[in-house]
């Protein structure tokens, strides 16, 4: 099976766009989703952070106390690579499970990876890339608009994250999400297309 890399920046439209795929009868893996289901209450990757960050850093029900975890590793590198030395092996097991599970006589699936050409921790799973784009201020308007975060919060974030044109640069696919879901679908069904005809992916 081919696996499509998903990736672009916050707010450019990932899962509306892995949505479409969706509704196209193909299989989606969402490696924020696995992370989100890893750091909630009950999540196994709650002890490892407990440890590593401290009792501050897990709200009273167990799980992950997002915000103050957001905060620190967007202003701290050390501490993101200390926790995605926790998460990144416990997502990688998660996805190839899930790869296993499904159905065999599907041509090729998603992998939505918010950070694929920051981290090589997939790029031996991936067939072809796929950027999803648009602009910078679209970027932070959309963000704001679905979450509380602060300009200078969303700004950090775009920063910590690989630069438009490098994603741009690196991808083998783009689609264009700045003038709404009908123009993203018109272009996500024509990839489907081609994904869908493509010859399976040799390993090496």
């Amino acid at each position: 099976m081919n696996i499509v890399g998903l990736t672009g920046g916050i707010g450019s439209g990932k899962s509306a766009a892995a949505d479409i795929f969706f509704s196209l009868g193909v299989g989606v893996i969402d490696t924020d989703r696995i992370a989100h289901q890893l750091t909630s209450d009950g999540g196994i990757a709650n002890h490892s952070i407990g440890k590593a960050f401290g009792a501050e850093m897990l709200e009273s029900t167990g799980g992950m106390a997002r915000s103050k975890m957001r905060s620190l590793v967007f202003n701290d590198p050390i501490a993101r690579r200390k926790l995605e030395s926790i998460l990144h092996p416990l997502i990688r097991d998660a996805v190839n499970a899930q790869i296993s599970a499904l159905a065999t006589n599907m041509p090729y699936a998603v992998l939505m990876i918010p950070l694929l050409f920051e981290r090589m921790t997939f790029r031996q799973l991936i067939w072809r890339t796929l950027t999803v784009d648009c602009a910078i201020s679209t970027q932070i308007s959309r963000v704001a608009t679905r979450s509380n975060l602060a300009t200078d919060e969303i700004n950090r974030i775009i920063q910590a994250q690989a630069p438009r044109q490098i994603r741009l640069q690196l991808a083998d696919d783009v689609v264009h999400n700045q003038a709404g879901l009908e123009q993203l679908r018109t272009q996500v069904e024509a990839l489907h297309q081609r994904y869908a005809m493509a010859p399976p992916k040799i390993s090496s």
